[in-house]
């Protein structure tokens, strides 16, 4: 029987094996939407202590890092060890039309979830409209200033 030798699933292997070793922080899934005027990220977190999440806005880019440690009590003798400790990494451009002062966030069962709400100034308003000679638009051009 003859055996084929195929190299490009052979470099598909290796090319995994290296991909799954940690070489520095590590991007979280996530999943983003819009939900009437507030943004929710939901991002995948799992085994993470809440207290490890950072969350910072610097202008409009939203970063968020989170850390797994794994704990070890005195002799404990690991038998296999496959969920080792890892950083995690994620970083968003806001744009202008979020009130970053409002934004949030909760922890649960290793989703964590982000509210960005849209700023007052972004939210879509209806403007009336006036005719030239009628006294609504002189009362509205007396009471107005700019």
């Amino acid at each position: 029987m003859a055996t084929t030798f195929d190299p490009f699933r052979e470099f598909a292997t290796l090319a995994g094996a290296l991909a799954d070793a940690p070489s520095g922080p590590r991007r979280m899934p996530m999943d983003l939407y819009r939900d009437g005027d507030t943004y929710v990220l939901n991002a995948d977190l799992p085994g993470i202590d809440p207290g490890s999440v950072d969350i910072d806005v610097d202008g409009q880019l939203l970063t968020i890092r989170a850390e797994r440690t794994v704990s070890s009590g005195d002799g404990v003798k690991w038998i296999t060890r496959e969920r080792g400790t890892a950083s995690y990494l994620r970083q968003l451009s806001l744009g202008q039309g979020i009130d970053t002062e409002k934004i949030s966030a909760t922890y649960d069962n290793g989703v964590l979830s982000i509210m960005i709400p849209v700023s007052e100034r972004a939210k879509p308003r209806k403007i009336a409209v006036t005719s030239a000679g009628s006294d609504e638009s002189a009362e509205l051009s007396d009471a107005t200033t700019v």
